[in-house]
């Protein structure tokens, strides 16, 4: 086989449809937009939801009750394999991890994960560890100290 023997999988490539080009053609005068009306009309598009005036579905229903999710405890996760990038027997906490960048947007505080290898002795001060990277931290000879969660403000706090 050679590059050119490679050809797309059938029915992998479909041609572009060709609006306004005759009454032949099937998409020829209104090219498939019907006649007159907002959607008929260049740049007129409605947003998702939209009923014409009418008081949208997600209006009308009423907003009560329970939420789960605004009790959920939001974690920025890191991996074990990141944290090989730092010297030996430093101590990391929350702020060293996001001028590093690996902490990057929002929660209530930062998750160690037990993916990759630790070969370095360090100290971990952030909010939680998994069991496998707890394991794995304190076998390289380093020490894990969770801290207090950021408590919310608004949605997410970090």
């Amino acid at each position: 086989m050679r590059l050119h023997d490679l050809k797309p999988q059938p029915g992998a490539k479909h041609r572009r449809k060709r609006l306004g080009r005759g009454e032949g053609s099937g998409l020829g005068k209104t090219s498939g937009r019907g006649h007159k009306g907002q959607r008929s009309r260049s740049g007129g598009t409605i947003r998702e939801g939209f009923e014409g005036g009418q008081m949208p579905l997600h209006r009308r229903l009423p907003k009560r009750g329970f939420n789960n999710a605004d009790h959920t405890t939001y974690y920025i996760p890191v991996n074990i394999s990141s944290l090989e990038s730092f010297d030996a027997g430093s101590v990391i906490d929350v702020e060293t991890l996001r001028k590093a960048g690996l902490a990057q947007g929002s929660g209530q505080g930062v998750k160690i994960l037990g993916n990759g290898e630790l070969s370095k002795k360090l100290t971990l001060k952030v909010q939680a560890f998994s069991a496998s990277a707890k394991q794995k931290i304190e076998s390289a000879g380093g020490t894990c100290e969770a801290v207090a969660l950021i408590p919310k403000t608004g949605k997410r706090a970090l």
